[in-house]
């Protein structure tokens, strides 16, 4: 009994100093029940390059961050359910070695650790946390997991129209096919409901063009459905400044 309640003390204030850690702009993680499993800090495939960052692991959620001063505080954070989390392990190459993907229904991504040994720990404790929701009554999510993304400077051209890329001529990302494209080949948007279920995302011309996009309609590509919403940078600029010329035009709440 003094044990449980030393170990429940001692989670208490471990689960407090993270959260304390994240500032005022991080999200509250005490709650009944929730542990802290472990925490350690692996090197994640961000758009530019990979960067450090600093992970929790809790019997529920996965929690991560940036890492800034030291590492005694952290920002952006970021909470996934782990019965929506999906992993897929990797095979080691020249560049980046005992990595694995963290899919995610919003997000899907690459992590590193340090060695061979981390990356297992850090597997084997998540599909062990995840285990134990689902024979606690949890459900695995079903969603449909993002494509993940061809890191920037991979590309030194557009995938669609061949252009090099330059300080002028920026690169961006497809959220459908996750392929780096110039601005002139990705102006078009389409709602694409697993990732966000009213933004319109950036998507690859081909891809509008390849399925056959059009407005307001749902497409279904293999085991994907995603419902659509074609529009252009022109045509979003054109309503954004009727909005601001129309005094009357006022969201409704």
């Amino acid at each position: 009994m003094v044990d449980q309640l030393m170990f429940a003390q001692e989670n208490w204030e471990r689960i407090h100093a993270v959260e304390h850690s994240f500032g005022r702009l991080g999200k509250p993680l005490s709650q009944p029940g929730r542990v802290l499993i472990g925490e350690g800090r692996l090197m994640k495939q961000c758009r530019r390059g990979p960067k450090q960052k600093v992970f929790f692991l809790f019997n529920d959620v996965l929690v991560y961050g940036s890492i800034i001063l030291r590492g005694f505080w952290h920002k952006n954070q970021q909470i996934i359910h782990l019965e929506d989390i999906q992993l897929e392990d990797l095979e080691d190459d020249v560049r980046v070695r005992n990595q694995w993907l963290i899919h995610t229904p919003h997000k899907s991504f690459h992590v590193a650790a340090a060695s061979y040994e981390e990356k297992q720990a850090w597997i084997e404790h998540i599909e062990e946390c995840q285990s134990k929701l689902l024979q606690n009554g949890g459900h695995r999510s079903k969603s449909t997991f993002p494509i993940t993304w061809i890191p920037s400077q991979a590309s030194a051209v557009c995938r669609r129209c061949s252009d090099k890329f330059t300080m002028t001529q920026r690169r961006h990302h497809c959220r459908k096919c996750g392929f780096v494209v110039c601005s002139v080949c990705s102006k078009k948007r389409a709602m694409i409901r697993h990732i966000h279920p009213t933004k319109r995302l950036r998507i690859y011309a081909d891809i509008q063009e390849k399925t056959n996009l059009r407005d307001s309609s749902t497409v279904k590509e293999g085991s994907e459905e995603y419902e659509v919403e074609v529009s252009s940078e022109e045509e979003e600029a054109e309503v954004q400044m009727e909005v601001l010329l129309d005094p009357l035009c006022l969201p409704q709440k």
